[in-house]
């Protein structure tokens, strides 16, 4: 009566402060209206997506000596042992038990005065002091009836594979990481070509005004500005330098190794043309998406959570069984069945009184995975915005590189027009020294555009879940 009582009170779970909503899995049909096809390049393997073999050298080298992708490593395999774990806990568990003792009974007590008027066999007594030897085979098992540590074991195993899905997130920012760093390098060396070649031409001018100075064509006032506009550029070569040896530095780090010197062929960068990225739809984000699909396995294993924490207002069955021998001589040890002792036993416990702690487990496990649902939604709409922004990004930045190219085309041009312009007395030397800035900033913003138009290349493929295969 009592138990039925215990099963009754337990059963009913107060489900006032629950608060339950199905996850919200719909994406819209497509990002815009040019791409509606299901064609996806993030089904593309990273080596076939990058195909400089140095950067491909350099990604290689970082999945096996990057510290953070092998700390992730390790997650993995505590989760791994924390499934084996949980696994463990709803089988059987037997263990070998072995013991041994002395013990003396005074004579004027109950146990005394038994074991001396006592005979183990004819003409046997007691002997003093008494020993006890055991040797057994135990079993104990929890029945699980309300499958509270099956769903224990299932949200481990989820847990599990959420931590390979992260392990799969980084490797998708690693590569991407890298890819970047590395382009921004070869944008820096380009820069600096440029800052050099630009320093000739001023140096050329300079002479140019040296010579019209002595000719008294004109003052020391342009001689001084022109110099002063060398002395300009030269210093900038040096923070260009200072750049390139900051982005070498983090690229070894990114890889896992020390500073060294990185072989790489920068020449051909501002002709590198962009791949025509394929967005696929929305949908695909589910299964392409890393971190979604860790958010998912995340929130499956919230819910089973809550299920193993409302099965803690249930009775559990503890099943202990024993077989084995004990004797207090070896003699006797294996005597069968005089030596021979078994045990079995069940309980069924049921909490009662003061089920605050297991109310709040549950409370809490309800709450984690009502924030679960919210996070897996933040995760979709994230992924969402991240590849729409980046696949208009290089719509936006093909069409400003274009008109750049334009622009550097005739600041260039006008370099000599403004020399010989110069020299014929019909332009001061300001607007010589402002047609060679105008010049070398556009041609230092065209690098920059190259490079931002590569970064959102590799955005997008990181966006849209490439990488990881």
């Amino acid at each position: 009566m009592c138990v039925i009582v215990a099963i009754i009170m337990n059963s009913c779970v107060n489900n006032s402060k629950i608060v339950t909503r199905k996850e919200n899995r719909n994406t819209p049909n497509q990002f815009n209206a040019t791409t509606d096809s299901t064609r996806n390049s993030a089904k593309i393997k990273w080596k076939e997506f990058f195909t400089d073999p140095v950067l491909v050298a350099l990604i290689d080298t970082a999945l096996k000596n990057n510290q953070e992708l092998n700390i992730v490593t390790q997650e993995i395999e505590i989760a791994r042992n924390e499934a084996r774990a949980k696994k463990g806990e709803y089988l059987p568990y037997m263990y070998l038990q072995g013991a041994g003792g002395a013990e003396k009974t005074s004579r004027y007590t109950r146990n005394g005065v038994v074991e001396d008027n006592l005979e183990v066999e004819p003409g046997k007594h007691f002997p003093e002091p008494l020993t006890d030897m055991l040797l057994s085979a135990n079993v104990s098992w929890e029945v699980d009836i309300w499958k509270k540590l099956r769903n224990a074991k299932k949200a481990a195993v989820a847990r599990y594979i959420a931590t390979t899905e992260g392990k799969n997130f980084v490797i998708t920012h690693l590569i991407s990481e890298i890819a970047s760093t590395y382009y921004e390098l070869q944008a820096l060396d380009n820069q600096l070509l440029i800052l050099k070649q630009n320093i000739s031409i001023q140096s050329d001018a300079l002479d140019i005004v040296k010579l019209e100075k002595a000719s008294a064509q004109v003052t020391e006032l342009a001689v001084k500005r022109f110099e002063a506009e060398v002395y300009h550029t030269k210093s900038l070569q040096f923070d260009i330098q200072q750049q390139i040896i900051e982005t070498e530095n983090k690229l070894n780090f990114l890889v896992g190794r020390y500073p060294t010197t990185i072989v790489r062929n920068s020449e051909s960068f501002m002709t590198l043309v962009p791949i025509t990225i394929q967005a696929g739809i929305p949908s695909q984000l589910l299964q392409n998406r890393p971190d979604i699909k860790q958010a998912e396995y995340q929130l499956t294993a919230s819910k089973l959570d809550v299920k193993s924490a409302k099965a803690s207002f249930y009775p559990a069955l503890n099943i202990r069984a024993g077989v084995g021998y004990q004797a207090f001589n070896p003699q006797y040890f294996i005597k069968t069945p005089q030596s021979l002792l078994y045990t079995v036993a069940g309980d069924l416990i049921a909490p009662l009184l003061n089920r605050n702690a297991l109310k709040a487990q549950y409370y809490s496990s309800s709450a984690k995975q009502v924030q679960a649902m919210f996070n897996y939604e933040q995760t979709i709409l994230n992924a969402y915005i991240e590849v729409l922004n980046q696949v208009n990004k290089i719509d936006n930045i093909a069409k400003s590189y274009e008109l750049k190219e334009k622009r550097v085309l005739a600041l260039t041009q006008s370099i000599p027009i403004s020399n010989n312009l110069f020299k014929s007395a019909r332009a001061d030397y300001m607007e010589v020294l402002m047609t060679q800035r105008d010049a070398l900033e556009s041609r230092m913003e065209l690098v920059e555009t190259k490079k931002e138009q590569m970064n959102a290349l590799i955005n997008v493929y990181r966006a849209l879940g490439g990488g990881w295969r």
